[in-house]
């Protein structure tokens, strides 16, 4: 009897222990099917992941690329618009230049010619004598006048005295002040262009 104690006692501790792997069996077999799925799952997510980096580092790429053709074409722009600036500044010094020579030769041939009038409005002697004559020479040479004109006033210049030319006054006063008209207009437009060049510089 004894002997069929031990053998049912060994038969149930091999029960146990048989249920016991299959416990074991069954709990590996649910781990692997389900961390395979998680495996699976998990490797979807990295090759996602690694396909969305790739973009951005493409992408990233792209922009800075892109950013370093802006900072040269800037680079260029900025160069250019020095090199006009100089120009334009060069060009503006120039015309500011003649303007004020031109400007400068006007106003002394507008002080000649108001002096010439009114020592002839007056009669005054020793005009032909003065600077302001001597101007006037000069100024019927240089202005654009009518052949007739120039010859009157040349004849009046080259006498040695006003007096002389009496008869005549009233007829050279009449192109001195033409004359005087005339480039008090040419200042008044030079220095309104001058005027224009300055406000459309700055």
């Amino acid at each position: 009897r004894r002997v069929v104690s031990m053998l049912q006692m060994m038969q149930e501790k091999v029960t146990a222990e048989g249920k016991k792997e299959k416990d074991l069996f069954d709990r590996f077999m649910c781990y692997c099917q389900t961390g395979a799925k998680d495996l699976e799952a998990s490797i979807s997510a990295a090759e996602a992941h690694i396909e969305q980096a790739t973009a951005d580092l493409k992408a990233a790429e792209a922009q800075q690329k892109q950013l370093e053709q802006d900072l040269g074409d800037q680079a260029a722009n900025r160069e250019e618009a020095k090199a006009a600036l100089a120009e334009a500044t060069a060009l503006r010094e120039k015309e500011a230049a003649v303007y004020a020579k031109e400007s400068s030769e006007h106003k002394t041939n507008i002080a000649a010619l108001s002096k010439a009038i009114g020592a002839l409005e007056k009669g005054a002697t020793g005009f032909l004598q003065t600077s302001a004559a001597a101007r006037l020479r000069q100024l019927t040479i240089d202005m654009e006048l009518s052949a007739a004109d120039r010859d009157i006033l040349s004849a009046f210049l080259s006498t040695g005295s006003s007096q002389q030319y009496a008869p005549q006054s009233g007829q050279i006063t009449g192109i001195l002040k033409q004359m005087h008209e005339t480039m008090e207009t040419d200042l008044a437009d030079m220095t309104a262009a001058e005027e224009e060049a300055i406000k459309n510089f700055e």
